[in-house]
C-alpha cells in the first residue's frame, strides 16, 4: 500500500461494505457530538451501525478507512478483524493506524506487523510515515523497529532523519508542535529522540 491521498476523497472498493463492521464508531474522537476516542458513540449499535446514519456528524459522513478505499488492501485488515482502523491522515498525509484499545496489541501481531513494516519502508523515503494509535499514544514504525511516542495529538508534526553516528546511521525523531504567540509570531517546539538504524526486516 502507498499512502497517496486521503481515503475520505477515495470512492469505496466495489464488494468493500462496511457490513458488520462498526469499529471507526469506538476508536475516534469525535468533538461534534462529544464522543472521546475508545469508547463506543453512544449512536452506535456494535455490529449493526449507526441510529442517526441520516443526520451523520460531518466527521464520520466523510469518512472512509483504507479498507474500503484501497484494494491493495490485504482482506484481512478489515477493521473488525483487523482489531485496527488504517487511514491516510489528511494533514501530513501519515498512515494512521488506529488500534481498538480493547485489543492494544493487535497492531503487533502477525501478517499486520510485517505489514506496517513494509508500509514503513516504502513510505518513509517519500516523508509519509506509519504512526500506530491506541488512543492517543502514538508508537512510530520504522522498517526496523517500532518507537513510542508518547501522546501525539492531530496538530504534531513528525519528522525522521536519518543520519550518521559514531556506531552507525541513527534515525533523529523529531515531533514538533508550532504555536502563535501573542505578538503574532510562531514558534516550534519540539523533542526529539536518537535510535541506532538496524538491520531491516
Amino acid at each position: 500500500m502507498t499512502a497517496a491521498s486521503s481515503a475520505s476523497e477515495l470512492q469505496p472498493v466495489p464488494g468493500r461494505e462496511c457490513g458488520s463492521c462498526t469499529l471507526c464508531c469506538k476508536v475516534y474522537n469525535v468533538p461534534e457530538i462529544n464522543k472521546a476516542a475508545g469508547k463506543w458513540c453512544g449512536q452506535c449499535k456494535p455490529g449493526r451501525g449507526c441510529k442517526i446514519h441520516d443526520n451523520l456528524p460531518d466527521q464520520c459522513a466523510a469518512f472512509n478507512c483504507l479498507w474500503r478505499t484501497d484494494a491493495a488492501m490485504p482482506a484481512q485488515w478489515k477493521p473488525d478483524q483487523a482489531k485496527m482502523v488504517v487511514t491516510i491522515q489528511p494533514l501530513t498525509q501519515n498512515i494512521q493506524v488506529q488500534v481498538d484499545p480493547g485489543l492494544p496489541s493487535a497492531w503487533s501481531r502477525q501478517p499486520y506487523h510485517d505489514h506496517l513494516r513494509q508500509w514503513s519502508k516504502k513510505n518513509m523515503p517519500k516523508g509519509m510515515y506509519v504512526v500506530v494509535f491506541v488512543n492517543e499514544l502514538a508508537t512510530l514504525v520504522l522498517p526496523d523497529q517500532d518507537v513510542p511516542l508518547g501522546p501525539v495529538t492531530p496538530e504534531q508534526v513528525i519528522t525522521v532523519r536519518t543520519e550518521p553516528g559514531p556506531g552507525g546511521a541513527v534515525y533523529e525523531i523529531k515531533v514538533a508542535t508550532t504555536r502563535t504567540m501573542p505578538d503574532g509570531q510562531t514558534i516550534e517546539v519540539a523533542s526529539t529522540s536518537r535510535h541506532p538504524v538496524r538491520s531491516a526486516a
